[in-house]
């Protein structure tokens, strides 16, 4: 048995597994943010429900784990943000721990269950509040020891023209540090910006995504530029990793017209052509951190 949590800034959810094919749900709890004890006790809460002793906790976690000091880097939560996380939890908890960052348990849990079944190389992207991804190669997180492979969404590689015709784009400030990243124009986030920006008006994602739909000039223009921006970038993680399918998460993932308008892009763009679609909806829709976190308790292998 595997108790697995899927942690993030809001919440704490916890589930028991025997298999990744079987998560049984335990009741959520809000995430203690400034308290590290009461985040421990916070977890023990959720294994006194387990009814038995597990053989380990895994975890899929907003943050990074830096490979080589072992420390996470989590600014949503402030009472593990520099810790060796698993090192502690392992002693306050008497168990042994496995951790992973939830766009990598993503990507994990596409690859095992989900749409990424049967590909060697498995690339989940993450389009949400901003982006993020994680790489899956022969069934394993090649961020199996932690570190910042996947994350696409950062580095100043934006372009700063983009669209059908196209106009000229600002670089703009990131919160990793940076300017010019693709997570400040290419998420849920980014293309509310990106709108303001263009139009100067304030639209939120879904009444953007919505305004495109019904053929409304605007939005249609947002969405054009939009789809520019991260299908370029996105086509050459494709080229780099060898990845033969892309799932997709987060908010945006919710739109299956705008990701068909992506997947178009980013076969237009990658060395090589797919006749089949690429970048593609995320199957595992109801808790993919949990299945990730399952799979990287049995051992990470996510085929």
């Amino acid at each position: 048995m595997i108790v697995c949590f899927d942690i993030g800034g809001s919440a704490i959810k916890g589930a028991i597994t025997h298999s990744p094919e079987r998560i049984f749900p335990l009741p959520r709890r809000t995430t203690p943010l400034n308290d590290f004890r009461r985040f421990v006790e916070t977890m023990e809460s959720v294994l006194d429900e387990a009814g038995g002793l597990p053989d380990r906790v895994a975890i899929s976690i907003t943050g990074v784990i830096d490979p080589e000091t072992r420390r996470i880097k989590c600014a949503n939560i402030p009472c593990i943000d520099g810790r060796e996380l698993a090192a502690e939890l392992e002693a306050a908890l008497h168990l042994p721990v496995v951790i992973a960052n939830d766009a990598d348990c993503f990507a994990l849990a596409e690859a095992g269950i989900g749409a990424g079944r049967g590909h060697r190389i498995v690339f989940g992207a993450i389009l949400g509040t901003g982006v993020g991804g994680g790489l899956v190669v022969d069934g394993r997180l090649v961020n199996a020891d932690g570190g910042f492979a996947g994350e696409w969404g950062h580095g100043p590689v934006a372009a700063t023209l983009a669209g059908h015709p196209p106009i000229a784009i600002p670089t703009f400030d990131c919160g990793c540090g940076q300017r010019g990243c693709v997570d400040t124009v290419g998420g849920a986030r980014g293309l509310e910006r990106l709108h303001e920006t263009i139009h100067g008006s304030s639209l939120s994602s879904r009444e953007i995504i919505a305004a495109w739909q019904a053929e409304e000039t605007e939005g249609a223009r947002t969405i054009d530029i939009f789809v520019d921006l991260v299908s370029a970038p996105l086509a050459l993680v494709v080229n780099i990793t060898g990845a033969t399918i892309v799932p997709v998460g987060g908010g945006l993932s919710n739109s299956e017209a705008l990701l068909v308008e992506i997947d178009r892009a980013v076969r237009e763009r990658s060395l090589r052509r797919f006749e089949r679609p690429l970048v593609v909806r995320g199957e595992c829709r109801v808790e993919p951190g949990l299945i990730g976190a399952a799979l990287l308790g049995f051992g990470g292998n996510g085929r």
